[in-house]
């Protein structure tokens, strides 16, 4: 993912970087689940604050376009649609709890295949 800033623009670098992420986003060159840069690593590569990238990523999250995962990282959650940000959100949290449960990877599926069944009249 390459993200460059123009130093003679008049807007300001968290929006350059904001900006560029969310047409990643959009144009489908970043896919949902693409992994960014740690807010330090992209700051680094960029000679930025880290908290000039930490605001381009709050308002990428506010707007659904990336989710921040904790330990995991922060990643492309949509394109820029807050519907498809709350579905990643809600399989993650599935695929956490049935991960807990010790309920193996394809009866997980199983079970959500029969959901989307069900709901779409499939």
């Amino acid at each position: 993912m390459l993200i460059t800033l123009d130093p003679d623009s008049a807007v300001p670098p968290f929006e350059q970087v904001r900006a560029q992420i969310a047409e990643l986003a959009r144009s489908g060159e970043a896919p949902v689940g693409t992994k960014l840069p740690t807010v330090r690593g992209l700051a680094e590569q960029l000679g930025l604050a880290a908290n000039t990238v930490a605001k381009a990523y709050r308002e990428l999250e506010t707007a659904g376009v990336v989710q921040t995962r904790g330990r995991h990282g922060t990643v492309i959650a949509a394109a820029g649609d807050a519907s498809l940000a709350a579905a990643a959100l809600a399989a993650e949290q599935y695929a956490e709890r049935v991960r807990g449960l010790g309920i193996p990877v394809e009866q997980a599926r199983a079970v959500v295949v029969a959901a989307l069944d069900a709901a779409y009249g499939g």
